[in-house]
């Protein structure tokens, strides 16, 4: 048996993840790492200290709380806002993960001399046919989360347990019912943890006390077709909010922060049968060959299906994804994660 860190956010299924290895009979240790408090002292959704206490109260378990609020900020929160005001739609869980929770966890482990660390991360570790450790989809697709685990390197995953990977959030909130645990019904967080209130543009202008300026909404003619509040309070793809009238329904095609102009199309406008990544991280396998080209499934958000394609090493740290069939609003700065047809990761990208 060995001895476990479990990452504790004060939900249901870490919770229940502690749960399943105690009672596996390993040596479960809670940790919650408090990343975030706003000015009103409210914690993230992620680090609900009261509620991780509780619960390990409940289980019998040891249980801490480590303070990376300062890490955050640096590695997660700043390069977010960056991002938003570059044009770009970033997604600070997948920084998360690798910056801040794992390497947070392992350190923990290190000095605490524990075997693994543990997450409710909804994902299972695989092998693939090259010996390398990746993430493979959970069995409920409605709950997987591998999309926002591309960038765990190989040491990470050696060290991990994700108990949950076969599990549907049903019979999560079913073990923890049975259990005794009282978040066995805490609502899911659907928003990202550290904005607590009002929409992501206005969190912006708020912690860096600078506005967005106004400027144009551009048609793809070059027609001027209205005015926006500032670029951070856009997405590509974004149709609601826009304030414009026109004869057809539009959408943000692009977002031009260079020039301070957002410029609209039509729906079909946001179809894309080719896109670039950098920032690569390679996981279920070491690395793609210059000019190779390996046919992937690939997702370009979270909630995406995933769409076949193939994808091709251009130079250094940058690749092409061609799709079989257009995909619809790729958003520079999310993700891009290509899967192998058992469903595990093989590398993830920045879209540019």
């Amino acid at each position: 048996m060995a001895k476990i860190l479990v990452g504790m956010s004060g939900g249901v299924d870490s919770a229940v993840t502690a749960y399943l290895l105690k009672a596996a009979g390993h040596e479960a240790v809670g940790i919650t790492l408090r990343t975030w408090r706003n000015e009103y002292g409210k914690d993230s959704r992620c680090c609900e200290i009261d509620d991780a206490a509780r619960t390990a109260e409940i289980l019998g378990i040891p249980y801490y709380a480590i303070n990376c609020t300062a890490s955050f900020r640096e590695k997660v929160v700043e390069p977010f806002m960056d991002d938003y005001f570059l044009g770009r739609t970033p997604n600070p869980c997948i920084g998360c993960n690798r910056d801040i929770k794992w390497e947070e966890l392992i350190k923990a482990a290190n000095t605490m001399g524990a075997d693994y660390i543990a997450t409710g991360h909804y994902a299972s570790i695989d092998k693939t046919d090259t010996g390398r450790l990746a993430v493979k989809k959970a069995d409920s697709a409605a709950k997987d989360q591998t999309y926002m685990l591309y960038r765990l390197s190989q040491e990470m995953l050696e060290r991990t347990i994700m108990p949950l990977g076969k599990l549907t959030k049903e019979r999560v909130r079913e073990i923890a019912r049975s259990a005794g645990i009282p978040v066995y019904d805490k609502p899911d967080s659907q928003e990202i943890c550290f904005i607590t209130e009002g929409d992501y543009g206005d969190f912006i202008e708020r912690e860096r006390n600078e506005a967005s300026p106004p400027g144009d909404f551009v048609l793809e003619d070059g027609s001027i077709a209205g005015h926006h509040r500032g670029i951070i309070h856009y997405t590509v793809g974004q149709r609601r909010g826009l304030g414009i009238a026109a004869n057809s329904r539009l959408f943000v095609k692009e977002i031009d922060a260079v020039n301070n102009r957002i410029i609209l199309s039509e729906e079909k406008g946001l179809l894309k049968g080719k896109i670039l990544i950098n920032d690569i991280y390679y996981m279920g396998i070491s690395e793609l060959s210059e000019n190779e080209r390996l046919l992937t499934d690939v997702k370009i958000r979270y909630n995406h299906k995933g769409q076949e394609a193939f994808i091709k090493k251009i130079s250094g740290d940058k690749a092409e994804i061609t799709f079989k069939e257009p995909v619809k609003a790729a958003a520079p700065g999310q993700a891009a994660v290509c899967y192998d047809k058992e469903g595990r990761v093989l590398l993830g990208g920045t879209i540019m």
